[in-house]
């Protein structure tokens, strides 16, 4: 299930599959300050991962806040709440006085009503006060990119910890503020990213860290001064079942498919609304289905109205899985116009439907994508002209979107798959336990 698009449509049961010899269960804390799929990548991963290691023999235990995680059948949410200051529709809301329960209540409100974003460093302190209270309960601590200072307390309770950053959040923030118009949106965007500088500090002390990519693994040295020998690459995946072929869907002529959000550049949903209008001028029956967010305002836009798109892009939310896959599965071409990707799940499920795919090189999308011209045609980021040769070119030739649709699937089998994901980390959890047990005193 991609981040933007799907709804759950009921709990999957968990499945048992053998563990490799010699490996025992083991009991998994698995922290999430924002886990719902709809949100964002890091709900997708909780999802997922929390699966599949559910069905290698362990027991995993997700502690999440709002918006709470949508979770396989099998495996426990423990709700730990926060005051849910960004829920829909009134975002950024002062609680009334009998909502506030302690010191971090009012540490989350005083954040936000400066313009920041409380909401990692208040559950990172929630999660060390829950977790106190169950010491011995967990084997290992798994952390989700909260990187807020309650995590540095876990290890002196006795819980070895092992963290993922999916990427780190300042590539986020350089690139909106790239994007950003004026000196007051600029202003914005710094008082909002202000938990990176907690987000740094953190990650320098953290004893491991897990990371989706090479590409990741690059910035989080640059970015965060993490120390090389402690990060640990451990791709993840599509959900194959899912997103696999089926030729008894029709493909629609002309469809591209794209999972983005208008309102964050870093997606690039602009430059592909420029390579449409390019597009339709040799294919006057190409049109765009984005699976995410429709803003009525901002620069994606003004684009559809300038270019007169707004009869030939569509956006959808709020669909099933199986609306999702049969999306996909529908599409001619399916295109990642992002500016960077720490992973890029897009492209790896649109692959492994067989869906032939038109990704750019931004971050790590090439390390998922493949080789241009043999399991993706690869573009510059940024580049409308370079995305609408590409688009015209696939469009255009089916035996072209028949081998690169099957080299896509062959090749996400091959390295992106949850299993895959869970055996890796699994074999992390062991490597902080033994660690942690090698430097506690006697």
């Amino acid at each position: 299930m991609t981040a933007e698009a799907a709804q759950a449509i009921g709990p999957d049961p968990v499945e048992p599959i053998a563990p490799a010899a010699g490996e025992g269960p083991l009991r998994i804390a698995l922290l999430s300050y924002k886990g719902n799929p709809f949100c964002g990548g890091q709900g997708v991963y909780v999802r997922h991962l929390s699966r599949e290691l559910a069905r290698l023999g362990h027991t995993v235990e997700v502690i999440g806040a709002q918006p709470y995680p949508v979770l396989d059948g099998g495996v426990p949410l423990t709700e730990l709440p926060s005051l849910d200051l960004y829920r829909q529709p009134d975002p950024f809301r002062v609680p009334g006085p009998r909502e506030y329960r302690d010191a971090v209540d009012l540490l989350e409100v005083g954040v936000m009503l400066s313009a920041g974003f409380p909401e990692p460093l208040t559950f990172s302190l929630r999660a060390r006060r829950h977790l106190a209270a169950r010491r011995g309960e967990f084997d290992v601590v798994h952390d989700n990119q909260t990187l807020g200072y309650g995590l540095l307390g876990l290890e002196r309770l006795g819980f070895p910890l092992v963290t993922t950053i999916h990427h780190p959040i300042t590539v986020d923030r350089r690139l909106e503020l790239d994007a950003a118009p004026n000196r007051r949106r600029r202003l914005s965007v710094r008082r909002w990213y202000g938990f990176t500088r907690m987000q740094k500090r953190v990650a320098r002390r953290l004893p491991s860290v897990l990371t989706v990519s090479g590409t990741s693994r690059q910035e989080i040295i640059d970015d965060l001064g993490v120390r090389p020998e402690r990060i640990h690459v451990v791709h993840i995946g599509a959900d194959t079942g899912l997103f696999s072929p089926d030729p008894s869907v029709p493909e629609v002529p002309g469809r591209i498919v794209t999972t983005s959000s208008a309102d964050v550049p870093l997606k690039g949903l602009i430059h592909l609304v420029e390579a449409l209008a390019k597009v339709r001028t040799e294919r006057p029956d190409a049109h765009l289905v984005v699976v995410g967010k429709r803003s009525d305002d901002g620069p994606v836009a003004a684009a559809i109205e300038r270019f007169g798109l707004g009869g030939a892009i569509e956006f959808v939310k709020g669909i099933s899985d199986a609306e999702l896959v049969d999306l996909i599965r529908g599409a001619e071409v399916a295109c990642v116009p992002s500016l960077y990707e720490g992973f890029s799940l897009p492209s790896a499920e649109a692959m492994a439907t067989g869906t032939p795919l038109v990704a750019t090189t931004g971050g790590a999308i090439p390390e998922v994508a493949g080789p241009d011209g043999r399991t993706c045609l690869a573009v510059p980021p940024g580049d409308a002209g370079a995305l609408a040769a590409a688009l015209c070119r696939l469009l255009g030739d089916p035996d072209l979107r028949r081998r690169l649709g099957a080299a896509g699937r062959e090749r996400v089998l091959r390295r992106f798959t949850w299993e895959q994901a869970a055996r890796g980390t699994a074999d992390r959890y062991r490597e902080a336990i033994a660690a942690r047990a090698a430097t506690r005193p006697r």
